[in-house]
């Protein structure tokens, strides 16, 4: 049975207000994920600002790598409560947050070489006690939001870094780069997505260690995932040699 019937659920017995998952559900959708990451090679991490219920924190983590989060609380939240990686973006960092994620965080993107830059004493230091992941979003300037104000890639958008505006020269000690450019859509527009990546930061990916694709990939059906992330997943990190997440 993939789904919970609901329809024999007796409300009475619950207390109201409250949230009521079916778990049934979930555990499919934690396995297909699983096997597409065991499939492919590729990493797949749970995204907290999605889906933050930690009741569920030991079932997510028996089939995903970590989590992901979009500040300090979260990130938390995730190393307390779901183990395994912890890969962090935020727009920006207040200095007491950022030093309070050096103390556990895997994976620290940042939006600008500006922040990376600011942080510089505090990182050097933080690398002589544990080894952290630094990465920074890239902003591929494709477009693949319906709704303007909700796409990151958006004329004037202030997530992430265009080429135009990346100084390649400050790469050094980053080891992944960061997109996302997509809101509950298929793979099509994922697969549009990668073209334009390759296109303007190929030369770039082949100096990287892993990137991150962002999320907000819907989930189709199975033949689907076997087709689309086994043909595409793999050659995409053979080419360039990385680690996709």
């Amino acid at each position: 049975m993939q789904f919970t019937d609901f329809s024999k659920l007796d409300l009475s017995r619950l207390p109201s207000p409250c949230f009521v998952v079916d778990e049934v559900a979930v555990e499919r959708n934690l396995a297909i994920l699983k096997e597409i990451a065991d499939a492919s090679g590729a990493k797949v991490i749970a995204a907290l600002k999605a889906f933050s219920m930690w009741h569920l924190a030991p079932l997510t983590s028996r089939y995903l790598s970590g989590t992901c989060a979009s500040g300090l609380h979260e990130a938390r939240l995730g190393y307390e409560e779901y183990g395994g990686e912890v890969h962090v973006f935020s727009a920006a960092y207040s200095e007491d947050d950022f030093k309070e994620l050096l103390t556990f965080a895997d994976h620290i993107v940042f939006n600008s070489q500006s922040q990376w830059l600011r942080f510089q004493p505090l990182i050097k230091a933080a690398l002589k006690e544990r080894h952290i992941a630094f990465g920074l979003r890239i902003n591929p300037e494709h477009s693949e939001g319906a709704v303007p104000i909700y796409d990151p890639c958006a004329p004037g958008s202030r997530l992430g870094i265009p080429l135009s505006q990346l100084d390649e020269s400050l790469l050094e000690e980053i080891s992944g780069l960061h997109f996302h450019t997509l809101c509950e859509q298929g793979f099509e527009p994922l697969s549009r997505t990668l073209d334009a990546v390759e296109a303007k930061f190929g030369h770039l990916l082949v100096q990287m260690e892993w990137v991150n694709f962002g999320g907000d990939t819907t989930l189709p059906q199975m033949t689907m995932i076997e087709r689309v992330w086994l043909s595409e997943l793999k050659p995409f990190q053979r080419s360039i040699r990385f680690k996709c997440i």
